[in-house]
């Protein structure tokens, strides 16, 4: 999965590697290779062919090496992209619904990042030195903003306040591995709502609130 895309290194990854300013130009090849790289890895996995991600983004195999000269650096920098849009939709969410609401739609953007983007859930726990700062990387992002979720639920009665985001963050992740009798992304859905459902098993009884409403 982690094997070199054989090209001389003409640059540093500008993602997934040390960071550091790009042209205009540049950063949009960037963003167009990371968006074609996640579309191709959703349908065909990480060992997809590169020049299929390349032709998908508009740009030349070169352009593609250039930034990303190893297959490992494409890999590394398409899951902190996701990971990042992830944890960033926390805050839109919870200020568009209501504690419990906002809890249970971000659980569900979080198994959509994990039960739909075939192989890169997998990288985080691979073993391979080439990703080894990918478990780190996601539980920085990840654990304070559904901290945050779980307890202003907890605040407002819908679940337990003993939850704790990183055990919680890690048994997400396991139903969200497939299965031998090749369970999906819809199964691992029906798991984590059954999940979050016993969260609410011992919350306190909370006032009446008047709705924010959805905007």
């Amino acid at each position: 999965m982690s094997g070199t895309l054989k090209a001389p290194k003409k640059d540093a990854p500008s993602r997934g590697g040390v960071e550091r300013p790009v042209r205009a130009d540049a950063r949009r090849n960037v963003d167009a290779l990371l968006e074609a790289a996640m579309a191709v890895f959703a349908t065909s996995g990480v060992d997809a062919p590169v020049r299929e991600i390349a032709d998908k983004a508009g740009v030349g195999v070169g352009t593609l090496y250039r930034h990303f000269p190893q297959r490992s650096d494409l890999i590394v920098a398409v899951v902190r992209n996701e990971v990042d849009a992830c944890a960033d939709a926390a805050s839109d969410i919870a200020a568009r619904y209501e504690p419990g609401e906002a809890l249970e739609r971000w659980v569900q953007r979080y198994v959509d990042l994990l039960a739909t983007k075939r192989g890169l859930a997998a990288a985080l726990h691979s073993g391979d030195p080439a990703f080894k700062s990918l478990p780190d990387y996601f539980l920085e992002r990840m654990r304070p903003v559904f901290q945050g979720l779980l307890d202003a639920a907890a605040r407002s009665g819908d679940i337990r306040p003993d939850v704790d985001a990183t055990e919680l963050l890690l048994a997400i992740a396991r139903l969200c591995v497939p299965d031998h009798h090749g369970g999906g992304a819809e199964q691992a859905r029906r798991m984590v709502t059954l999940l979050v459902d016993g969260l609410r098993h011992g919350a306190p009884a909370a006032p009446p609130r008047p709705s924010r409403g959805r905007r």
